[in-house]
């Protein structure tokens, strides 16, 4: 396996960093909800030598007051779109207050900020593709299956879309296609999300370590939604994903400190990992999601739950990023 190697130690306004995206300069953007507290939610950048900076706190919904920015896409015009994740933290007055966001930047100044979509219980990757955002919604606890197990979903909107209100049932016009989480001990929805090289979207059930593959119709509707790629004795979470040049996936298992390729052939390989630890010396303190960027493969290092499913013990800060030579 790859040894993981540091990539940032963070500065102190960060405390969970999480999603990330590579801006038209070429600087890589880290999304930073700070459900750890110490911080508001912000946006950072890293230049092409590696220096970070605050980029600008996420606008926070009136009625909270905080901002949790998670998943990250820019649209093709250089906006930011942004999954506000409020209920993530699992307070019962956030749990249906969680947005997505459009941001236009000119600098380190908000030109606008707007709604694309709001009343959302947990939006947590995002992708852009072909005039669509697609989302990935974690718990759909509204919604009550015949055995009790947990539904998420992929929603798709509209690039212009605004202020549409979603009910987090069902009924909800913008949901692409739906998932079971069948893993009794992790009842955790669907998370990572990303485009293969034939446009069919791949999507991460977290609790199962199971990617499903979605294909489409000409008009974009749902061809079908299948199995595509899962082995639980190495794979046990899908939180984000990233694809190579080369049409390998690459996964950050968050819940086992460590990082999964699978190869077009839906083989799943285990890379790297690390046991519970500080991330200080580069160790993969909870990875959230991978990004290549420089010919790397950068990890946010998450590094905030646990419980039995888990290899991480206990919260550290500094906050800590990773990085493996691909």
């Amino acid at each position: 396996m790859k040894e993981p190697k540091l990539f940032a130690i963070l500065p102190e306004y960060i405390t969970t960093p999480d999603g990330m995206a590579i801006d038209s300069n070429g600087d890589l953007i880290l999304a930073c909800p700070n459900y750890a507290g110490g911080a508001p939610g912000c946006v950072a950048r890293f230049d092409k030598d590696k220096n970070i900076s605050k980029w600008f706190d996420v606008p926070v919904l009136e009625e909270t007051g905080i901002a949790a920015p998670m998943g990250i896409a820019f649209g093709p015009d250089g906006d930011l779109y942004i999954c506000d994740n409020q209920g993530w933290s699992g307070k019962d007055e956030l749990q249906f207050k969680g947005r997505i966001l459009r941001v236009r930047m000119n600098g380190y100044n908000i030109v606008k900020a707007t709604t694309v979509a709001y009343g959302m219980e947990h939006p947590n990757g995002m992708r852009i593709r072909d005039g669509y955002v697609y989302v990935t919604q974690s718990c759909l606890s509204k919604v009550k299956t015949a055995d009790g197990k947990l539904m998420s979903c992929v929603y798709r909107f509209g690039l212009d879309d605004e202020n549409i209100k979603i009910t987090n049932t069902l009924e909800d016009k913008n949901i692409l296609t739906t998932f079971i989480t069948h893993n009794p001990n992790c009842q955790y929805g669907v998370d990572g999300i990303e485009f293969d090289k034939n446009g069919d979207l791949l999507v991460g059930n977290f609790g199962d370590g199971a990617v499903y593959r979605v294909k489409f119709n000409d008009d974009l509707s749902v061809k079908e939604n299948k199995l595509w790629a899962q082995d639980y004795d190495v794979l046990k979470s899908t939180d984000g994903m990233i694809m190579s040049d080369e049409g390998n996936l690459y996964i950050a298992d968050f819940n086992n400190n460590a990082v999964v390729m699978i190869t077009p052939d839906a083989k799943v390989t285990r890379i790297a990992q690390s046991p519970d630890c500080d991330g200080l010396d580069g160790g993969l303190d909870q990875p959230g999601e991978p990004i290549i960027w420089q010919g790397k493969l950068v990890l946010s290092c998450f590094d905030m739950v646990t419980d039995e499913t888990k290899v991480n013990t206990a919260h550290e800060l500094p906050a800590t990023m990773s990085q493996i030579d691909l």
